[in-house]
């Protein structure tokens, strides 16, 4: 149960500095993408199922507030969630660089799919000032934020990892 609460906490006040903070925050236009970095991180953290699980809501937060076609930041997230988790076996807390490695592609993936159903079905063809003016610099500007809130994050999963474990040893 306390997985679940810690978990919902992180993704809210994550979505919350998202659009509240970090959008008046923003470099070049483009803001660090935080539930993406949630996503990532508790993917290959915890695995596919968890992944897909925060991914998914992470998602439908975003469709609820920002949703064009409901439900395609809740697929594309389940799927970032989902591909990340399939990275768990390789996860050590310790090392730094496959989580931003993980997270920067993720962030890549994101805006690629979201080019091709938001502007390409619409007809807008300019894909080098696209990937020029919004998705290289948002994915540097969440790889840069990421290093912070991985910390963070990594920290989380050791209070849920122990309270799975305690929560595991009473029923034993």
């Amino acid at each position: 149960m306390k997985k679940i609460v810690i978990i919902a906490l992180t993704i809210i006040v994550c979505y919350l500095l998202q659009t509240c903070i970090f959008s008046h925050l923003s470099l070049a236009n483009v803001t660090p993408n935080l539930l993406v970095i949630v996503t990532s991180s508790f993917g290959f953290m915890r695995g596919r199922k968890d992944g897909m699980f925060v991914g998914f809501f992470c998602g439908l937060l975003l469709d609820l507030s920002a949703g064009t076609y409901f439900g395609m930041y809740a697929l594309i997230f389940l799927l970032i969630g989902y591909l990340n988790g399939l990275f768990s076996k390789l996860f050590y807390g310790d090392d730094i660089k496959l989580p931003i490695v993980l997270i920067a592609v993720s962030d890549l993936l994101y805006s690629f799919v979201v080019y091709i159903v938001l502007f390409l079905v619409k007809g807008k063809f300019d894909f080098l000032f696209y990937l020029r003016a919004v998705i290289l610099p948002e994915v540097v500007y969440t790889m840069l934020v990421s290093i912070f809130l991985y910390l963070i994050l990594y920290k989380l999963n050791l209070l849920i990892d122990k309270e799975d474990k305690r929560s595991h040893s009473r029923f034993v």
